[in-house]
């Protein structure tokens, strides 16, 4: 009978939530919001237009469409989002980033960098990173 291979599973999990944990807890810190802002505000700053239709958004954060939703109540309140209608769709609105949320998302990168390389990056060799790497993008491709 051939031996069961551990599954990194488990580990995956666990060091997910211990990273994630230590990170918020560094944002908190520094007097910043917590992780799902930065989150969306990252990825709009990265698309065209700095501008997502919310169902982009919640397939680029991976944060449910409902939970999306009031966090980008709280990111427009705060002004660092504003919701724009769709001229071609009247039903459809986006999600634009202003050059507030621009200026929290770089503050909050500086803590949040140095967090990821304290507490993740600096633990793995470059071969290492790599090959996790190469492996999450397998697996993302294959539940895609």
């Amino acid at each position: 009978m051939a031996e069961e291979k551990a599954s990194a599973w488990p580990a995956l999990l666990t060091a997910r939530a211990l990273v994630v944990d230590a990170v918020e807890a560094r944002l908190a810190d520094a007097g910043l919001p917590e992780l799902g802002w930065y989150d969306v505000l990252w990825a709009l700053e990265r698309a065209p237009r700095r501008r997502l239709r919310m169902h982009e958004l919640a397939a680029q954060t991976v944060i449910t469409r409902s939970n999306l939703t009031r966090l980008v109540d709280r990111l427009e309140a705060a002004g660092l989002v504003m919701r724009e209608r769709d001229g071609e769709d009247r039903r459809g609105a986006f999600a634009v980033l202003t050059a507030a949320g621009r200026q929290l998302r770089g503050r909050m990168w500086k803590v949040y960098g140095r967090a990821i390389e304290e507490h993740f990056d600096k633990h793995l060799t470059s071969e290492e990173a790599a090959a996790m790497r190469a492996c999450l993008l397998r697996v993302i491709a294959a539940v895609r």
